[in-house]
């Protein structure tokens, strides 16, 4: 007679999670609380202060910079606005830099010339509506064109240390690779990180994820084997399952 083997908890979840992505509904996180606080705890000694990697000066050069970022690199977005940000720090100064000038600068960005009204309409708007500083809530900066509720969210978190969580494609492909926060739209994602990640580590948590997946858990084949939560890791992709070193990386650079 055999004996069937018992299923594991995380086998039990992944099953449930398959039951549910075919009946429509969205699956859940497969952590447990102590295992999610371990996760970025080990993110929290890996890269104690995680910065953004978009070059700015003030919130006004944050927020076009995101929103410059839709579609391009962070190293491409830089690379434009060094020299931008020179002369154009301000909605004002940018709105008398004009369309054609601000095209000249950025037109080695994908879509530069629909980013370019964008970035004008929504100086003129901060102008008009906001006395010329960039609004602090996601209600109000979200009215600004070209700004969506990720763009919403970087600025409010890099500018105004308010805790968010700014799904972009990296963040979007870990919570669903990892099994962490599986979704089928980034405002999902966005809502099951911000109910699990731990209070304490909310605030670094969507650049933890961010650098996670640019530099180890990568899109075409995530490097396991550099991985400190390798171990706790539940991804269904996992080639590895023994942690790397838990050290503190090098400091962030900022430039090619």
């Amino acid at each position: 007679m055999t004996i069937p083997k018992k299923r594991s908890s995380t086998q039990t979840l992944q099953k449930s999670n398959q039951t549910s992505a075919r009946k429509g509904r969205t699956p859940r996180s497969l952590y447990s609380k102590a295992e999610l606080e371990e996760m970025f705890r080990r993110f929290s000694v890996q890269r104690p202060e995680p910065k953004g990697e978009l070059e700015h000066t003030n919130p006004f050069t944050l927020l076009v910079a995101v929103a410059l970022s839709a579609q391009a690199t962070d190293i491409g977005v830089n690379r434009a606005t060094r020299a931008l940000f020179k002369i154009a720090d301000t909605p004002q100064k940018m709105l008398e830099l004009g369309e054609e000038d601000l095209i000249g600068h950025i037109k080695t960005i994908g879509l530069y010339r629909n980013k370019a009204k964008n970035v004008i309409a929504l100086s003129r708007m901060l102008i008009d509506n906001f006395g010329g500083e960039v609004p602090k809530t996601r209600e109000e900066l979200i009215t600004l064109p070209g700004v969506g509720r990720k763009t919403a969210n970087v600025v409010m978190s890099m500018a105004f240390g308010v805790p968010t969580m700014a799904v972009d494609t990296h963040v979007f492909r870990i919570a669903n690779r990892l099994c962490l926060a599986p979704g089928k739209t980034p405002d999902d994602v966005e809502d099951k990180l911000m109910k699990i990640i731990p209070e304490q580590y909310l605030f670094h948590a969507h650049h933890w994820l961010i650098l996670h997946g640019r530099y180890c858990c990568k899109a075409r084949k995530p490097e396991c084997e550099r991985c400190v939560i390798a171990d706790i890791c539940k991804s269904p992709e996992k080639s590895w399952d023994i942690p790397a070193p838990l050290v503190e990386l090098p400091a962030q650079l900022f430039r090619e």
